[in-house]
């Protein structure tokens, strides 16, 4: 009984945690008047859970941490989930719409209903269940816009882990994926704080947004 009453403590603590950490993050975002402006260009396309993910948070708090002046933002992830209709010519004719809205930034944009295919996984459930096989589990969190204008963030591993400066390889894709990413993104020598963790732990539950 008391092993059990220590281990509730410990995940209303873990879930606390989050919450402080997940509003820390929205805080840097709405701050931030390029990424705003970004969100409310996607939330213009009215997709099925369509998020921006990857660098676009992950970079940001990245160099909140390290004191830089100016945040990285090299292309914006754009991601959503329609089974409906998952050609590559859709995505490029939404690519098309978003640089003609925000030419300044390179965009990418990923049905996430195909991409199970790409990667020779079961098919995804929806845009946060593919989130779960990607690369590095700090790249596994997006946000999006709701109704309100309010971000609303979602996380495959959960938000603690990019705060603390880690970069972890998700055992769900091999380690050599992870290995060429490293070396192809330089994040260490960009982020020289980060340290890479490679525990092959069971993926953590997905957290939904707040």
């Amino acid at each position: 009984m008391k092993r059990r009453r220590i281990r509730k403590r410990h995940q209303h603590q873990f879930f606390l945690c989050q919450k402080t950490y997940r509003r820390a993050l929205i805080d840097l975002i709405e701050a931030d008047p390029v990424r705003m402006r970004a969100l409310r260009c996607v939330q213009a396309l009215n997709l099925p859970q369509c998020y921006i993910a990857a660098g676009f948070i992950r970079n940001l708090v990245w160099d909140a941490l390290h004191k830089y002046s100016s945040s990285t933002l090299n292309d914006i992830d754009v991601v959503f989930y329609d089974h409906e209709d998952t050609s590559t010519e859709r995505e490029q004719y939404l690519e098309q719409l978003l640089q003609k809205t925000m030419p300044e930034m390179t965009w990418q944009v990923r049905n996430q209903a195909r991409m199970h295919e790409k990667h020779q996984d079961p098919p995804y459930a929806s845009t946060l269940d593919a989130m779960r096989f990607w690369p590095e589990k700090e790249t596994a969190i997006a946000v999006r816009l709701d109704m309100n204008q309010r971000c609303e963030v979602i996380a495959a591993f959960g938000v603690q882990s990019l705060f603390e400066l880690k970069l972890s390889h998700n055992p769900a894709r091999p380690w050599q994926v992870f290995q060429q990413r490293l070396d192809d993104k330089q994040w260490l020598t960009h982020w020289p704080k980060l340290t890479v963790t490679t525990q092959c732990s069971v993926a953590a539950k997905p957290i939904e947004h707040e």
